[in-house]
C-alpha cells in the first residue's frame, strides 16, 4: 500500500482496505438495540434514554427499564392483533415512550411507520392510509390529529396512548405506571420472551421522504439496514469514541440531536446507532433554540451531536463565544447534514467548539452515501467527503 504525508489518510486507507460487510441470516433492531443490553448484568443498568427537561432534571432510563417497558407494549400490541409484518404508526415527539414504542415494534416483527408530530391532518391521512397501518401509538400533543382522521383510514383498528390525560383514545397504556413498577432483579434476566427472530432483510421501518417531488413516497428499510448505516455513523461521529484501529472504547460517549425521530436524521442517524452502542441518547421533547441547545450540551455533557447547518448558524449568532459561558463543552464530534455548512460557520465551531465539522449527504432511502471523518482525514468547508 502506498505511504502518504498524512498518517491519518494511511488510517484510513488501511481501514478502507480491511474492510468487509457482515450480515447475519438474522437480525433484529430491537435485540441489537434493547434485548441483549438489558439481558447483561453488565450493561442492563446503564442508561439508554436521558430525557432532558426545561423545569426539572429530567429522568434517566436504563437499557433495563426500555425492555421492560418495551416487552409490556409488545404484549399489550399482541393481544390487540398486531402480528408479524403488520404496521404501527408511531406519532411521538423526541421522549422515552417514543424510543419504547420502537422497541415494542420491532420486537414484534411488526413493521414502524414513523410519522412526525408537526404532520397536519392531510399528511397524516395520507400516511396513515397508504401504509395501511392497522394501529397507531400517541400522546396528548398527537392524539387529537390521529382521531380526527381516523374514520378515514379504514385499515386504522386501534389508537393507543402511551399516557394519562388523553380522551377519545381506544386503549390506554401508560409508561410511567410501567416504569414505576419496575424493579431489577439480576436473577431474571435473559428470561423473558426475546424478540421476533426476523430475518435481515425483513422489513422493519416504512418511512416516508420529505415529498419534494409529488406526493411522500415510503421507503420500505429492513433490518439490516442498521448495519450499513453504521459505516456512515461512527464515521460522521469521528469513531463515536472509539478506536479506528483497536476498537477499543473510551467510554463515556453521549448523543443528542434535536432531530425528529421520525425522520431518518432523526432515527437512523441518532436514535438507532447510539442504542446500537449501548450509549445514552438525550431526548428532547421541547422547541429548538440556542439556549436550549447549549443548555442540553452541558447539562448532559453531551458528546456526539447531530445539528443542522440553520441550527448551527443560530447557535453562532445567539452565542458568539460560548465557551466563556458554557466552558464545560464536551463535544468530540458534530454531523451536519441538510445544505452545506458554509465558511463561517465552520470555523466558528473549530474555533468556538473545538471541534470541525462533519457535513454528509443522505437520502431517506439510503441515508449515510457520502461524507467527512476529521479523525481520519482533514475536511474543508462545504466538502461532501469520501464514500461511506
Amino acid at each position: 500500500m502506498p505511504k502518504t504525508n498524512s498518517p491519518q489518510l494511511d488510517r484510513y486507507e488501511a481501514i478502507h482496505s480491511a474492510f468487509h460487510w457482515h450480515v447475519p441470516k438474522f437480525f433484529n433492531l430491537a435485540q441489537a438495540c434493547s434485548t441483549r443490553w438489558a439481558n447483561d448484568a453488565a450493561t442492563a443498568k446503564n442508561i439508554a434514554i436521558d430525557v432532558y427537561s426545561l423545569v426539572t432534571h429530567g429522568q434517566k432510563h436504563t437499557f433495563y427499564e426500555l425492555e421492560a417497558a418495551a416487552q409490556s407494549l409488545h404484549a399489550l400490541m399482541a393481544a390487540q392483533g398486531v402480528r408479524r409484518g403488520d404496521r404501527v404508526a408511531i406519532v411521538l415527539p423526541q421522549r422515552f415512550e417514543c424510543a419504547v414504542a420502537y422497541m415494542a415494534v420491532l420486537r414484534l416483527g411488526a413493521v414502524a411507520v414513523p410519522l412526525s408530530q408537526l404532520f397536519g391532518p392531510e399528511a397524516l391521512q395520507y400516511r396513515l392510509q397508504d401504509s395501511e397501518a392497522s394501529l397507531a401509538l400517541v400522546d396528548a400533543s398527537t392524539a387529537a390529529a390521529v382521531l380526527a382522521v381516523r374514520a378515514e383510514c379504514c385499515a386504522l383498528k386501534a389508537v393507543v396512548t402511551v399516557e394519562k390525560g388523553v380522551k377519545n383514545a381506544d386503549l390506554k397504556w401508560n409508561c410511567q405506571d410501567v416504569t414505576d413498577s419496575i424493579e431489577f432483579d439480576a436473577t431474571k434476566l435473559g428470561r423473558s420472551p426475546p424478540p421476533v427472530n426476523t430475518r435481515a432483510d425483513e422489513a422493519a421501518v416504512l418511512i416516508y421522504t420529505s415529498g419534494t417531488t409529488g406526493q411522500a413516497k415510503g421507503a420500505l428499510i429492513p433490518h439490516r439496514a442498521l448495519i450499513g448505516n453504521l459505516t456512515g455513523f461512527v464515521a460522521s461521529q469521528n469513531w463515536f469514541g472509539f478506536d479506528p484501529a483497536s476498537g477499543k472504547d473510551a467510554g463515556g460517549q453521549v448523543f443528542w440531536s434535536p432531530a425528529d425521530w421520525a425522520w431518518t436524521g432523526g432515527l437512523m442517524d441518532a436514535l438507532l446507532p447510539t442504542l446500537y452502542f449501548g450509549k445514552p441518547i438525550v431526548a428532547t421533547n421541547s422547541r429548538f433554540s440556542p439556549q436550549m441547545a447549549f443548555d442540553v450540551l452541558t447539562k448532559h455533557a453531551v458528546t456526539h451531536t447531530f445539528l443542522f447547518p440553520t441550527a448551527l448558524k443560530a447557535m453562532m449568532k445567539a452565542v458568539p463565544e460560548p465557551r466563556k459561558i458554557y466552558p464545560q463543552l464536551q463535544l468530540q464530534a458534530v454531523m451536519s447534514a441538510g445544505e452545506a455548512v458554509g465558511d463561517a460557520v465552520y470555523g466558528w465551531c473549530e474555533r468556538e467548539l473545538g471541534v470541525r465539522v462533519n457535513e454528509m449527504f443522505g437520502q431517506t432511502e439510503i441515508n449515510y452515501v457520502v461524507g467527512n471523518c476529521n479523525r481520519l482525514w482533514p475536511s474543508k468547508p462545504g466538502s461532501m467527503g469520501k464514500a461511506y
